[in-house]
């Protein structure tokens, strides 16, 4: 394979990743051109006519994926810098595998539990990944499991296997996992379940939090399932009922959702993180959701502050009662992309600069 088809097949998996498939067929296209290839840091170079791109993507989208496969595994035999090696929290004892299955389905999960969790009062944080990313990677991007040992919460990191979505996201845009009994949401809730029953932990305490499809996949288990999850903390994702299926994913990923906004009586405390430089998920998704969480509440106190963190401005707005913990929380990061708000460096989809999302969700869902 030239240098050149290696460039271009580079920044095809990049914007996949990032779930620009547009960008990829383009790249792909300029490559079987003879065209120089782009910086794969442009994923919205395509958008707003790209008519020779979006045709080709929409043309032969299964073609492009099995020839992005097959270069691939090509790559996979070629040297190239050592893998990672695991973190000792990966190794730690208390750090495990574990499955689970119930009528609607089955998952893999890795489990945090602190040492000492049995001396204080219980609490279960479900974590759902993004796209290509796993439990491990996440579990170091967010941090989480440091703040388990600091709270003694319990930690689950259910894992979206290539077999149910080619690029490990959670199916959040499907009809079959938008519903309450049935598909992805009802694998996750039996999960919290039956983790709740095994540590005698009470509903108050139990919460889901997510990223880009994990966010999206955590407000839909907000919306029919808030008598399991008491809270959700929703970072760059996107709005239950915002898209129908993939090609309107991708439009609800850009800001143009389907779907009009509506608000959902029964659902969950939300807290939500969105940066306003989000290529990915654009950040109205962000505004959507707290404009139906904010509707749910009714006439609510509303309080916005203004600060900088790390030279970055923040916005937090919080509605709720009087008198008692927040309803919802919605903090907008000026100049954040797609990444989780102060996480470590060494996971995927991370922002060190930001404010901290992990430990204002963990905060926010043990507000009472």
């Amino acid at each position: 394979m030239t240098m050149h088809l290696r460039s271009a097949v580079g920044e095809a998996m990049t914007r996949l990743r990032s779930a620009d498939v547009a960008g990829a067929a383009a790249a792909l296209q300029r490559a079987l051109s003879g065209r120089p290839a782009q910086s794969p840091q442009r994923p919205d170079d395509s958008e707003g006519g790209g008519g020779e791109a979006t045709a080709h993507a929409r043309r032969g989208l299964g073609d492009i994926l099995q020839s992005l496969r097959s270069e691939r595994a090509r790559f996979a035999d070629q040297p190239g810098p050592a893998r990672r090696q695991p973190g000792p929290a990966e190794e730690d004892e208390r750090f495990r595998s574990r499955s689970f299955r119930n009528a609607a389905g089955a998952l893999a999960y890795k489990l945090y539990v602190p040492a000492d969790h049995a001396g204080r009062e219980p609490a279960l944080v479900v974590m759902l990944h993004g796209c290509t990313q796993d439990p491990n990677d996440f579990a170091r991007g967010t941090r989480m499991n440091r703040l388990a040992d600091e709270f003694g919460i319990i930690v689950a990191y259910p894992h979206q296997p290539r077999s149910a979505n080619a690029q490990g996201c959670w199916n959040w845009f499907d009809p079959r996992h938008q519903q309450r009994g049935t598909g992805e949401p009802a694998v996750l809730a039996g999960l919290a379940q039956e983790l709740a029953a095994e540590f005698g932990i009470d509903h108050a305490r139990v919460f889901v939090a997510g990223l880009s499809a994990g966010g999206a996949m955590a407000d839909v288990l907000s919306s029919t399932y808030p008598d399991i999850f008491a809270a959700a903390g929703i970072h760059s994702g996107l709005p239950h009922g915002a898209a129908s299926d993939v090609m309107s994913a991708f439009a609800a990923m850009k800001g143009n959702a389907k779907t009009p906004s509506r608000a959902r009586a029964n659902a969950s405390r939300q807290i939500i993180f969105h940066g306003t430089a989000d290529a990915t998920v654009h950040p109205s998704n962000g505004e959507t959701l707290f404009a139906r969480a904010r509707a749910r509440g009714g006439e609510m106190a509303e309080l916005m502050t203004d600060t900088v963190v790390n030279g970055r401005h923040v916005t937090r707005t919080l509605v709720g009662p009087a008198h008692g913990p927040a309803t919802t929380e919605y903090w907008l990061v000026q100049g954040a992309g797609h990444a989780w708000s102060g996480g470590d460096g060494t996971g995927s989809f991370t922002d060190a600069s930001g404010p901290e999302a992990s430990r204002e969700m963990i905060r926010f869902f043990l507000e009472t």
